[in-house]
């Protein structure tokens, strides 16, 4: 895979330091490699989320204006090392403590558990809650073992408008893992993507197929399916979101009448083009099930490289999340205007 960099083993560093630029002043480096909002007010229940690079525009492109304070960055689909999400907890921290929102990933969860055992004896109180949005990596009955993927943007925009009115770091917390609970992804990919230090794919995928359930880490499906159209993707997507609502006890089906972020993810090379021929399908299924969408996000922001693939998610909304969803942000990874499409 052709790509435009210098040393392969530098560039999650360079691509920081690029990052740190494209935010013009709104954030600064800290420590070896992490991103922090220069204007975090005092007594701030912090919001700090962190992972590996590669998935650029996230996860550090959503530390910004009502949303997260701060990203810890590890290198190209590996988790922050504990060093690391120590210097962010330390950056991000104004006294009301700091919560850790990340997706679910082995390596994740070990590096910031040890990272928030170190904050801990700085006398930093830090909660973790940890993003499973993905259907396909376990069933409802082993949530906490389910991967994070595309649905940590609609997450990460409500905890963040959330965290800016928190008088807690419970408050914040319970908000959290409501948000996660009414969040349910689905992925697939028609070709992997590569990692620059190796330039190889990373994995091996039939130009007749479809993998089924992969990970934004370049993890191959759970498994494939043959090729089709969009036409007749769509629905095995949307079914399968729609079944794990059916099948989870702890949140009621979706239902008539009941309002949605819809958000179509280009893993990296899936076209806009592609992205909106399904969203018009997905549209269609929805108003049939009578099921509102409240807003629409579309684009290439949970990438893995040049992944050729495509996930839905849904964030149902009630009227805390709503409110929430309101409040205008910006980031370079996503920024809203106040109110939602169409309001």
């Amino acid at each position: 895979m052709k790509k435009l960099v210098n040393d392969p083993l530098k560039v999650a560093d360079e691509l920081v330091e690029g990052l740190v630029e494209a935010y013009n002043g709104e954030c600064q480096l800290v420590g070896s490699r992490s991103i922090v909002k220069n204007d975090i007010p005092d007594n701030k229940v912090a919001l700090l989320i962190g992972g590996g690079s590669g998935h650029e525009p996230i996860y550090h492109g959503l530390v910004g204006r009502n949303l997260a304070d701060g990203a810890a960055c590890g290198d190209i689909f590996a988790a922050p090392t504990p060093d690391i999400v120590l210097e962010a907890t330390q950056a991000v921290d104004k006294g009301n403590g700091v919560l850790f929102l990340y997706g679910n990933y082995a390596g994740d969860v070990m590096n910031f558990d040890i990272g928030a055992e170190e904050a801990e004896d700085e006398d930093i109180d830090v909660r973790t809650v940890l993003i499973w949005d993905d259907v396909c990596s376990a069933p409802p009955t082993q949530k906490d073992d389910r991967r994070g993927i595309g649905g940590l943007v609609p997450i990460v925009k409500l905890v963040g408008a959330a965290s800016q009115s928190a008088g807690s770091l419970d408050e914040l917390e319970a908000f959290a893992k409501k948000a996660v609970l009414q969040t349910r992804s689905v992925g697939v990919s028609m070709a992997p993507g590569s990692i620059p230090a190796t330039g190889k794919p990373t994995f091996d995928l039939d130009e007749d197929k479809i993998g089924l359930g992969m990970g934004i880490h370049g993890e191959q499906g759970v498994a494939e399916i043959p090729m089709t159209t969009a036409d007749e993707l769509t629905p095995m997507m949307l079914d399968l979101v729609f079944k794990d609502f059916d099948e989870d006890t702890e949140v009621d089906a979706l239902k008539e009448g009941d309002e949605i972020v819809f958000f179509v993810n280009s893993l990296g090379a899936t076209t806009m083009m592609e992205c909106l021929i399904c969203l018009r399908k997905a549209k269609e299924i929805l108003n049939e099930r009578g099921i509102q969408v409240y807003d629409v996000i579309v684009g290439p922001l949970v990438t893995c490289q040049e992944m050729a693939g495509i996930s839905f998610s849904v964030t149902r909304l009630d009227d805390e999340l709503k409110a929430a969803w309101d409040l205008p942000c910006q980031s370079n990874c996503y920024s809203k205007m106040e109110g939602h499409y169409g309001g």
